[in-house]
C-alpha cells in the first residue's frame, strides 16, 4: 500500500504556478490583479464589476459530520480538478479558513491529500488579512458602542440590552461572558460582556452576503447593537460607525486568487461557519466565478441540514442565485458511524452497521431534492473500504433515483474525480434543475422555524422557549418578520441532540432564543445547547504545530 505524505509534506513539495498565469486561464488580466507575493492575489474592483455571470452553480455538501470525516472541501477542490482534466473551464469557490478550528480539532478548510488549495500554510493562517479586517470593523464598532456610553449616551442604550459583542478568531471558552469597564472613572461603563467567534461574527455574514461595497455599507449600517428602555433599536447607523467599518472592510471584499495543486484557479473568500452563520462564501466571489468559468463548485458548511439549506434559502436568495446541481459527499466510515460504530473499529468491515447509517445520507439525498436541485453522491474512498461496502452504498444513491460514483481525491488527486466530474457533467447536460427555496420569507417566523424543523430534519414540532417568544415579537416590532431564518444548531444530528445520529425520529427542536441580524438580512434562531464562541479540547492541534528552522512546517492540517 503506497503511504501518502502528510497534507502540508505535500503542499510545501508543490511547484507553484505564478499567480499571473493560473489568472490568465480563466481571462483575468495581470492588471486585474492585486498580487500578494507571487502565489496569490486580489481582483480589482474592474475585474469584480466588469463581468457577467454566464456558468453553472454546484454546491457540494455534505451527511451530518463525524470524527471518522467526510472530506466535503477535499472532494470539492478534487472534482474541480477532474473537471479541468476533462477540459471544462472550472471556478472553485470555497471559504477562508478560521483560526479557531485550525488550531483546535477540525484542521484547516484548504482541502486534503493530492486535492488541495496551495499556498496551504498561507490559506489556513493569515492569508490575505481577511479575517483581521473583519475583526477590526466588528470591534471597532464595539469600542464605537462603549464609547457612546462614556460619553453620555446620547441615544440612551440600555446597558442591559446591549446585544453587540465583540470577536476574536480564537476558540476561547473563558470569553463566553465576561466583564468589561474595570478601570474606574476612565474604563468606560461597568457591563456584562461577550466574544463570538469570528465566522459567527455578524459583519462576517453582511461580508458575505453584500454585492458590492455600497450594499456592505448600508447593512453594516443596519446592525442592531442594542435597544433603548422602552425597546427602541439602536443601530450601527446611529453611531455613525458604519463608513469607517466600510472603509475597513475595503479590500477585504476583493475576492482572493490562489490555485490547486493541479495549479487551476481558485477563489478563496470569506468564512462563515455553518452551524452558527450561514455557512458559505461570498457572493462577490461566486458572481465573479459564474463570469469567469462553465461550472463553479462551491460548498456550504457542515451537513445538508444546515449549510445546504441555508444556502438555498439565504444565500441564493440574496444573491439571485440558481443552483444547477449538487453533490451530496458521504464516507463508508461515518455511515458505519450514524450506524452506531465507534471511531475505533471503523477499519473492520461492516455492512450492517453501513445500513443503519445509510438513513443519514439518504435522508441528506432527499432535502436537497426537495429544493428542486438534482443530486450527485460522492462516496469518498478510504482504504479500509471494502468492496461490499462501497457497492452497497453506490447501489443505494441508485435506488433512490441519484447518480453516484466513488471519489478517491485524496490520493489521487484530479484523477480521482473523474468519475464523480462525469456524473455531475451528464447530470448538467439534462438541464433539469427547478430551484425554489422551501419557505416563503412572508410567513410567521415560527412557521419558517417550523418548515425548516419539520421539512428538514424531520422534527415532530418545535418548542419555543419563553425567552424566543418575546425575540420573536421584538424581531417583528423591529421589521424582521419578513426575513429568512438562520437556524444555529449542532451539526452532528438532524436533530438539537449531537448524540441522535442516523436519521433521528419521535422529536422535538427547541428554539431557546431568537435574535435579528438585521444587517446580514435574517433572524438567527439558537437550538439545542449550540455555542457562538467554541472551546478548545483537551489535545488541541495546537500542541503538534511548530515551524522548522529551515522553514518546514509539521502539524498542520
Amino acid at each position: 500500500m503506497t503511504t501518502v505524505p502528510s497534507d502540508i509534506e505535500i503542499a510545501q513539495a508543490q511547484k507553484l504556478r505564478p499567480i499571473a498565469d493560473v489568472a490568465a486561464e480563466v481571462g483575468l488580466t495581470p492588471e486585474e490583479l492585486l498580487p500578494y507575493g507571487r502565489t496569490k492575489a486580489k481582483l480589482t474592483p474592474e475585474a469584480v464589476r466588469g463581468r457577467k455571470p454566464k456558468g453553472k452553480l454546484v454546491l457540494v455538501a455534505g451527511i451530518n459530520p463525524t470524527p471518522a470525516g467526510e472530506g466535503k472541501s477535499t472532494v470539492t477542490i478534487g472534482v474541480g480538478q477532474a473537471l479541468r482534466k476533462l477540459g471544462t473551464k472550472v471556478m472553485i469557490c470555497i471559504r477562508e479558513p478560521s483560526l479557531g478550528p485550525v488550531f483546535g480539532v477540525k484542521g484547516g478548510a484548504a482541502g486534503g491529500g493530492y486535492a488541495q488549495v496551495i499556498p496551504m500554510d498561507e490559506i489556513n493562517l493569515h492569508f490575505t488579512g481577511d479575517f483581521h479586517a473583519i475583526s477590526s470593523a466588528h470591534n471597532l464598532l464595539s469600542a464605537m458602542v462603549d464609547n457612546h456610553l462614556h460619553h453620555g449616551n446620547a441615544l440612551g442604550l440600555d446597558t442591559r440590552r446591549i446585544t453587540w459583542p465583540r470577536t476574536i478568531d480564537m476558540n476561547d471558552r473563558a470569553l463566553r461572558s465576561i466583564l468589561v469597564g474595570l478601570g474606574g472613572l476612565n474604563g468606560g461603563p461597568t457591563r456584562e460582556e461577550r466574544f463570538v467567534i469570528v465566522p459567527g461574527s455578524e459583519v462576517m455574514a453582511i461580508f458575505c452576503l453584500a454585492t458590492d461595497l455600497a450594499d456592505l455599507e448600508a447593512r453594516l449600517g443596519r446592525i442592531v447593537v442594542g435597544f433603548t428602555r422602552d425597546k427602541k433599536p439602536v443601530r450601527a447607523a446611529d453611531l455613525k460607525a458604519h463608513g469607517a467599518m466600510t472603509l475597513l472592510l475595503k479590500d477585504a471584499l476583493l475576492p482572493n486568487l490562489v490555485q490547486t495543486l493541479e495549479g487551476g484557479p481558485v477563489l478563496v473568500h470569506g468564512g462563515p461557519f455553518g452551524n452558527i452563520a450561514h455557512g458559505c462564501n461570498s457572493i462577490v466571489a461566486t458572481k465573479l466565478g459564474l463570469a469567469l468559468g462553465d461550472v463553479v463548485l462551491t460548498e456550504a458548511g457542515f451537513g445538508a441540514d444546515l449549510g445546504a439549506e441555508k444556502f438555498f434559502d439565504i444565500k441564493c436568495r440574496f444573491g439571485g442565485l440558481r443552483p444547477e446541481a449538487a453533490i451530496v459527499v458521504a464516507t463508508v466510515r461515518a455511515l458505519k458511524m450514524h450506524g452506531g460504530v465507534k471511531k475505533d473499529a471503523l477499519g473492520t468491515p461492516d455492512v450492517a452497521a453501513l445500513q443503519r447509517g445509510l438513513v443519514n445520507l439518504e435522508a441528506h439525498v432527499q432535502n436537497v431534492r426537495k429544493f428542486g436541485v438534482p443530486v450527485i453522491v460522492a462516496l469518498n474512498r478510504f482504504t479500509s473500504d471494502s468492496k461490499e461496502e462501497l457497492d452497497l452504498v453506490l447501489s443505494a444513491a441508485k435506488g433512490w433515483g441519484v447518480r453516484a460514483a466513488l471519489s478517491d481525491v485524496w490520493a489521487k488527486g484530479g484523477e480521482g474525480g473523474l468519475e464523480v466530474a462525469k456524473e455531475l457533467l451528464a447530470t448538467l447536460a439534462e438541464g433539469k434543475a427547478d430551484f425554489r427555496p422551501i419557505y416563503d420569507v412572508e410567513r410567521p417566523i415560527q412557521e419558517k422555524i417550523e418548515t425548516i424543523a419539520k421539512t428538514i430534519y424531520g422534527a415532530d414540532g418545535v418548542d419555543f422557549a419563553p425567552a424566543a417568544l418575546k425575540a420573536i415579537e421584538l424581531c417583528n416590532a423591529i421589521g424582521m418578520g419578513n426575513t429568512p431564518v438562520c437556524m444555529a444548531k449542532t451539526q452532528y444530528s438532524f436533530s438539537d441532540d449531537p448524540t441522535k445520529l442516523g436519521r433521528p425520529k419521535g422529536f422535538r427542536v427547541t428554539v431557546r432564543d431568537v435574535y435579528p441580524s438585521a444587517g446580514a438580512g435574517f433572524v438567527v434562531a439558537l437550538a439545542g445547547d449550540i455555542m457562538t464562541m467554541p472551546g478548545l479540547s483537551k489535545t488541541p492541534s495546537a500542541e503538534s504545530i511548530r515551524i522548522h528552522a529551515d522553514g518546514k512546517i509539521e502539524g498542520l492540517f
